[in-house]
């Protein structure tokens, strides 16, 4: 015998008694057998995988169970190699032709294994030449190729022809194939089968089914599996969420997170991270810090606590992002970056730190956003030279954008034409961007031109363009543009704003009376331009974009949308709170000096953040110095 089996211990077989032998009805097993089969669970694995052809050259087959084990242990503690040796020794052996199943035990180890190492098609082609399949088997293959990239259409006929096999899909199959639904129609019918078979109950297909429909963006479908739930657990909350959350439906999140808590749940880390990111979408900042207290437990956790660092920053809240950042056990270019381009968006740009790779960009918009042009020269030069830092497209951007922003719009297009790069949509939009600040038509009508070549359905060019020819009151051009755009389609998104109050978030329109206290806001609204027009406020109407009489144009700018909310907040804010204010355009010249008198006359702090940056209105001043 091998020498490797003899220097291995045997267990001593005790003589059995001559009274007992008759109650055994099996003989003991073979010795070699007995530490196959010990090592086979207690390892070490390459022991036990050593002792294959002792195995053999004695004759003796590893039973079902051992191999089993021997296969997991080579999951855990072998390689690809090792288990192709596995098989291939089943194969001669015969072992995947056992008796009582085990045969079917075994070759579905085998085939879960070449799936964790990343051999799907050595799976597929052990699964075809099996004799026998059960649900194991099945489900095993088609999760694989349900999470495996490119062969989720192969995952769905898989489960067509397992049922077709007669084999019924339980519910891990069907948890699993959920996420390979790409269309509404497949999960649309993949649901129906579930229901058929009766595993609609299970919370882990409807936790499933919920993750499905929210890929899907289809919320509402999502949100009725959800209700239909008789008891739900954490990863069902979580799910429901997250999808809200992801979808951008960030009021609906919110409500279903204060839910969760009413029905005694813990939140987990997935859940606050879902939760903090509707906050920052929507600027629920009281509610933020609600979900903060929840955040205290997992004090190591640097995701969440980035999340929350970025929800502080984005709702306007420096201090608190600032005590935040100094508390956080860790940080990492993450949380510097947050930190800075916080600082750059709420007016702080002196305050940027030195840049790495990714910081840069927070230093190049800090000095973008304050018309540091010099600066942002020496920083964008000094990238390779001082700091090894290869300049990005990002970083390209910026300096268009610093450059645009500072009327150096010449400079901006050499600048764009000498670049390693090739101009993308981004960069020319930024260009596009710069020439209506400073109403430079010619640059504008190349910056469009070069941005529809590149996308020739791109909605945001034909808008900026027809924009940039109303404010140089080129009422022709503007014409054309707004024709070209209504021939196509194409509509103006009007301007909107949002105020939390109250854990309540109230919506603005431009022109839209219909809030439940419109008469109010009215009334409020007219008292507040009585008392900022004492103070040198003018309807400035160069900036409606119309062709109109002075009487209209005043009417227009009088109920653009975030002159609503400020109306709204006052009328509701609590004392020495500050008005909070999100609008989806930027804040136009006119509204912004509004903002600007109205904290004057009223003692307020009024903080609005448009898609650009943040502005922090206190006593007739804005933090961003007039210069957006």
């Amino acid at each position: 015998m091998n020498s490797l089996f003899k220097r291995l211990p045997l267990n001593r077989v005790a003589a059995t008694p001559r009274s007992n032998r008759r109650l055994h009805t099996h003989p003991p097993p073979h010795p070699l057998l007995a530490i196959f089969s010990r090592l086979c669970i207690e390892g070490p694995f390459t022991t036990a995988l050593a002792l294959l052809p002792d195995l053999a050259a004695a004759g003796l087959r590893a039973g079902p169970v051992s191999l089993t084990h021997l296969v997991k242990l080579c999951v855990r503690h072998g390689t690809a190699s090792d288990g192709r040796l596995i098989h291939r020794y089943v194969e001669t052996h015969g072992s995947l032709s056992h008796g009582s199943g085990g045969g079917l035990y075994v070759a579905n180890s085998l085939v879960s294994m070449y799936v964790k190492f990343g051999l799907l098609n050595d799976a597929l082609r052990l699964f075809d030449g099996m004799p026998e399949r059960n649900v194991v088997s099945w489900t095993t293959v088609v999760a694989a190729l349900a999470n495996a990239d490119g062969r989720k259409e192969e995952a769905l006929r898989f489960l067509v022809a397992m049922r077709r096999d007669g084999v019924p899909p339980n519910a891990y199959t069907f948890s699993s194939v959920l996420g390979a639904c790409s269309t509404p129609g497949v999960l649309a019918t993949t649901h129906a089968s579930i229901f058929k078979v009766g595993l609609d109950s299970d919370v882990f297909v409807r936790s499933s089914l919920i993750d499905g429909y929210m890929k899907l963006g289809d919320l509402d479908g999502g949100r009725r599996v959800f209700d239909e739930m008789v008891t739900r657990d954490l990863v069902v909350w979580n799910s429901i969420i997250a999808g809200f959350a992801q979808s951008g439906d960030g009021v609906g999140a919110i409500e279903l997170f204060m839910r969760m808590k009413d029905a005694g749940f813990s939140a987990n880390q997935g859940t606050l991270t879902s939760v903090l990111r509707a906050c920052t979408g929507m600027v629920m900042l009281e509610v933020g810090r609600q979900v903060h207290a929840h955040v205290l437990k997992y004090d190591k956790d640097l995701i969440l606590h980035n999340a929350l660092l970025d929800m502080y920053c984005k709702c306007g809240s420096l201090e608190d992002a600032d005590a935040l950042f100094r508390r956080m056990p860790q940080r990492d270019v993450i949380s510097w970056s947050t930190m800075i381009s916080g600082l750059a968006q709420n007016g702080r740009s002196a305050d940027a730190l030195s840049p790495n790779r990714i910081t840069m960009v927070g230093v190049l918009f800090a000095c973008s956003h304050a018309g540091l042009v010099e600066d942002g020269w020496y920083y964008f030069r000094s990238m390779k030279k001082l700091f090894g830092i290869q300049p990005e497209r990002e970083h390209h951007n910026c300096m268009v954008d610093l450059l645009g922003r500072a009327g150096k719009l010449d400079e901006a297009v050499k600048f764009i034409q000498e670049m390693d790069l090739d101009p993308d949509c981004v960069i020319w939009r930024t260009l596009l961007g710069g020439c209506r600040i400073h109403k430079n038509s010619n640059i504008a009508a190349y910056a469009a031109r070069e941005i529809l070549k590149l996308e020739p359905e791109d909605q945001g060019a034909r808008i900026l363009l027809s924009n940039t020819y109303a404010d140089l009151r080129q009422w022709t051009d503007a014409e054309k543009s707004w024709k070209a755009m209504r021939d196509r389609g194409i509509k103006k998104e009007p301007g909107r704003s949002w105020i939390e109050l109250k854990k309540q978030v109230h919506v603005f329109i431009a022109g839209d009376l219909s809030h439940p206290c419109s008469g109010a806001i009215v009334e409020e609204l007219n008292r507040l331009i009585g008392r900022i027009s004492g103070l040198g406020y003018a309807p400035q109407t160069e900036f409606v974009l119309q062709d109109l009489a002075v009487e209209q144009k005043e009417d227009l700018l009088k109920y653009h949308s975030e002159k609503l909310a400020i109306a709204f907040g006052t009328m509701l804010a609590m004392e020495g709170k500050p008005i909070r204010i999100m609008k989806n355009l930027r804040i136009c010249g006119d509204c912004h000096a509004f903002a600007k008198l109205v904290s004057k006359s009223e003692g307020k702090t009024i903080i609005i953040r448009d898609p650009v940056r943040f502005h922090h209105f206190q006593v007739g001043a804005c933090s961003c110095g007039d210069y957006w």
